[in-house]
């Protein structure tokens, strides 16, 4: 006995892909923007169409000094 599931595929063209998965086409624009902050840290996380831009900045104290850091990354999807 076979019990493995059937699943019907079938064809689709690129152009009917883009219109039912959201595609590139279009002048709309999605945009998001996340923040995150923490006790020495704070980061920044922003999208508007097929770019993310992250920032963060973070700094500590200890016996030995001051400690500074950031960050900074672009990403196209």
């Amino acid at each position: 006995m076979n019990l493995v599931p059937k699943v019907a595929t079938a064809e689709i063209s690129d152009a009917d892909l883009d219109a039912v998965s959201g595609g590139q086409a279009g002048a709309a624009v999605n945009a998001g923007l996340g923040v995150h902050a923490e006790a020495g840290a704070l980061g920044v996380h922003v999208e508007a169409g097929n770019v993310g831009i992250t920032g963060g900045l973070g700094a500590s104290v200890s016996p030995e000094g001051l400690s500074v850091g950031g960050t900074l990354a672009v990403t196209q999807y």
